[in-house]
């Protein structure tokens, strides 16, 4: 197992939905707390850094972040801002901790598990049809930087059963539920993560939303071959090492009866703070398509795109 995936693994063991006090999250590693909730007992330790948006303090061998999140403003945009403020500067690095700090936000910024993720959830689907619709400027956000991906990702996909691998918070699967008519769209939202796929479970259950999860490696899908019309492997494969991506597009043609599709980042060096392993460019992605044996296109938009036809 490589370290990037011993990383991915051991982010697993997040849960989401654990129970907190109002106001704070913490685990072995981190603790976050709302700003103006009362803290712990004792003296605060000197903050390391202050930015528009966190205050971070070290005690022992945890991370501690206090922040100025409002409920109002709690979105996907939280990636680009812990990104901007406390991972790119270096004040904090890794994916787990990424992950670990993103879930402390969310869950300290609204009190109760469900609450805190549906706020999160509805906020971040309200600005995505927002961009699409141009009632706000795209600007430079996290969530503007990617809703050209979902539109591009809604037009390739056909009527169909779906099956999207590496789902993630599983945006990409509520909003293909939410395309019409809903009975030619069956989703299937995959991760290696259990505790994000109960999560989203969680959230689709609180929406009313129909959508079924699987937690699984997305190179070993528990599903017989030709069981899903579409696969989608969406910002997926820039977290896997070269055999482990290869391994994942293999399986999206086991699965596929009518299209494999895949969306990449264009990077020159990969985005650490996001749990980027491997950059792409145009010719290593049509060198991608060229090794599966299999009919394909290379198309670029916001990143690039190679389509697979499984026939």
């Amino acid at each position: 197992m490589t370290a990037p995936d011993r990383l991915r693994l051991a982010a697993t063991a997040i849960d989401p939905l654990a129970p907190h006090r109002p106001g704070h999250y913490a685990d072995h590693l981190v603790s976050v707390v709302r700003a103006g909730t009362r803290e712990n007992a004792g003296a605060p330790e000197p903050p390391v850094v202050r930015t528009d948006h966190f205050c971070l303090r070290r005690r022992a061998h945890r991370i501690e972040v206090t922040h100025r999140i409002a409920p109002e403003a709690l979105d996907n945009d939280l990636a680009g801002l812990l990104a901007g403020e406390l991972f790119a500067p270096g004040w904090l690095s890794g994916p787990d901790v990424f992950e670990r700090v993103f879930t402390g936000v969310v869950r300290s910024c609204v009190d109760g598990p469900v609450r805190s993720w549906s706020r999160f959830y509805d906020n971040t689907l309200a600005r995505i049809r927002a961009c699409w619709e141009a009632a706000e400027p795209a600007g430079h956000s996290s969530i503007a930087g990617f809703t050209p991906v979902y539109r591009r990702t809604l037009d390739l996909v056909p009527p169909g059963t779906v099956l999207d691998l590496g789902a993630c918070f599983g945006f990409l699967a509520l909003l293909l539920v939410g395309r019409r008519p809903r009975d030619t769209h069956t989703v299937l939202a995959s991760d290696v993560s259990p505790g994000t796929m109960r999560l989203l479970e969680a959230v689709a259950e609180a929406r009313g939303t129909p959508l079924r999860t699987l937690a699984c490696d997305a190179a070993r899908v528990p599903l017989p071959d030709r069981s899903v019309d579409t696969v989608t492997a969406i910002h997926l494969l820039e977290h896997l090492d070269p055999r482990h991506g290869t391994a994942v597009v293999t399986e999206a043609l086991r699965l596929a009866r009518r299209r494999v599709v895949i969306a990449v980042p264009y990077e020159d060096e990969p985005t650490a703070a996001y749990g980027h392993v491997r950059s792409f460019d145009r010719d290593q992605l049509t060198a991608l398509g060229r090794a599966t044996g299999r009919p394909f296109t290379v198309t670029d938009f916001h990143g690039g795109w190679l389509v697979l036809d499984p026939a």
